[in-house]
């Protein structure tokens, strides 16, 4: 096993659920009962204040509801393309709403639109209803999944968030599952959609208004989802990506819709000046690998996913990485095959990743084997 070590002069990304000191860490008197601001790739945590504290999220909840709809179009149980008809439960649902007529057909496409840019009540009934039979069932999924994301302060009563008692949630744990939605791209096509005249199957005309003012507002604003009733106050969790940096930042129980929106930029501007995101493993030139019995003598190596750090702009420190590649390998070789590791090492401790081959290698057969041997003569 070959080794081959690298030490580099970067900051250290140090892996820390405390709370580290960022615009208001400190300062208790912020509008709000609690908020969050972290690293969308590493969860490292730029500020916060209460972050566990159990509190009303309003619609942020919704981001549950339509991280379950995209997951169920990737296990198959349903397909953006599927038609559904609405029904009487949802077409009467009150509050924000796309204004879903009973017995109207819609795509599931639709549904999860109307859910992330005009916080649709309606679209959530009908959503939970075609993925699990009904509303009840599908929040059961709702809170199971969110146990599984680690959420552990978090229960559901409801799929739209509005008002119910024994229904809460946290600023980190809110943070957890808008960082789990973003990763699916799909949903980007909807969340930074500002306006858009939407058409529905009996010829009316409603024009859909992104309730996340930042989408418009803010650069390099990836999505987000706001919140308000007269319990919960004005909520918004948000997500913005500039570079290789992506930063969730979440606000529960501001004061105003002004407030919130204040709050969240204050939070995201000071993340993006102060810290920036790096892929550790992104330019190391070439490896690889000898080959036994192949067609080629070798094959190239690569690590089998980035590595990102994230850190504090100006900070120096010592990431210490170790390849540790097999010095030959036997044909046939499949691609992505694993042949070492490659370690890394910052002060929070060592994380690994696979090295794996770029591309396949076929064994050599009977006549190829022949052919060396009479060039060897």
């Amino acid at each position: 096993m070959r080794k081959i070590l690298i030490i580099l002069l970067v900051s250290v990304f140090v892996f820390s659920l405390t709370i580290t000191s960022g615009v208001f860490a400190e300062n208790t008197s912020a509008d709000c009962k609690a908020f969050y601001t972290i690293d969308a790739k590493t969860g490292y945590v730029v500020s916060g204040y209460e972050i566990d504290k159990k509190l009303p999220i309003a619609s942020m909840q919704k981001i549950m509801t339509a991280l379950l709809g995209f997951e169920a179009i990737e296990n198959g149980v349903v397909s953006f393309d599927d038609k559904v008809i609405v029904s009487d439960e949802a077409s009467g649902m009150g509050g924000s709403q796309m204004f879903l007529e009973t017995g109207d057909e819609y795509t599931i496409s639709d549904l999860l639109k109307g859910i992330i840019v005009v916080s649709a009540n309606d679209a959530c009934v009908q959503l939970a209803q075609t993925i699990s039979g009904s509303e009840d069932e599908f929040v059961a999924r709702m809170n199971d999944r969110a146990k599984e994301l680690g959420m552990l302060n978090t229960k559901f009563v409801n799929c739209t968030g509005l008002p119910a008692s024994d229904q809460y949630s946290t600023a980190h744990d809110v943070s957890i599952m808008l960082r789990e939605l973003i990763k699916h791209d799909k949903y980007h096509e909807y969340s930074k959609i500002w306006i858009e005249d939407f058409a529905h199957p009996d010829g009316r005309v409603t024009q859909f208004v992104n309730t996340n003012k930042l989408v418009r507002f803010y650069k390099g604003c990836t999505g987000g989802k706001t919140g308000f009733t007269n319990e919960a106050g004005f909520c918004l969790a948000a997500s913005a990506e500039r570079g290789d940096t992506e930063i969730v930042s979440v606000v529960i129980g501001s004061s105003s819709s002004k407030s919130r929106f204040s709050l969240i930029t204050k939070q995201l501007d000071f993340a993006f000046a102060n810290y920036e995101t790096i892929n550790v493993l992104g330019d190391f030139g070439e490896l690889s690998t000898k080959v036994l019995g192949g067609k080629f003598d070798s094959v190239g190596v690569r690590p089998e996913k980035p590595f990102y750090a994230f850190m504090k702009k100006g900070e120096k420190g010592n990431i210490k990485i170790e390849y540790e590649i097999k010095d030959e390998v036997k044909a046939p070789i499949s691609e992505n095959q694993v042949v070492g590791i490659v370690k890394i090492e910052t002060k929070a401790g060592l994380e690994c990743v696979n090295l794996v081959t770029n591309n396949e290698v076929e064994q050599k057969n009977y006549w190829e084997y022949l052919g060396d041997v009479i060039k060897s003569w």
